[in-house]
């Protein structure tokens, strides 16, 4: 599974376990393994696990890596957003024959939508066929 990378090359997707810290990272900022790791503890994985997750990670071009007070700090290489997309595109392909609207009636079918969450997917609709979202 490949997705297209900053600068034409190519980018892998995100497995499960790394979508997890991902998702941390995107929502607490760049951390060190330690502060990844705590974040994950309902998951019971083990530190070391989560050290050698996040260094395929940076291998792949998922985490950038810097250090800061002798500590590696993990940084998102790609914004949430552009790596949903990418995630969603390859499922639109892969499992929907590259029908939006089967994604979409998969996904609104999958669990119970509120009247709030429709509502908001509805003005998302009308904004794009505007041209709002092209």
């Amino acid at each position: 599974m490949i997705a297209p990378r900053h600068g034409g090359k190519e980018s892998p997707l995100p497995t499960e376990a790394e979508l997890d810290i991902l998702n941390i990272l995107w929502t607490h900022g760049p951390g060190t393994v330690r502060e990844v790791h705590e974040h994950l503890r309902g998951k019971q994985t083990g530190y070391t696990t989560v050290l050698k997750q996040m260094q395929v990670m940076t291998e792949k071009g998922l985490l950038s890596r810097s250090e800061r007070f002798r500590s590696h700090v993990y940084t998102s290489r790609l914004p949430k957003q552009r790596t949903q997309q990418m995630l969603a595109r390859n499922l639109l392909r892969r499992a929907f024959d590259g029908s939006a609207k089967n994604l979409v009636l998969g996904a609104l079918s999958a669990r119970k939508v509120s009247a709030a969450e429709l509502a908001e997917i509805r003005g998302i609709l009308d904004d794009y066929e505007k041209g709002a979202g092209r």
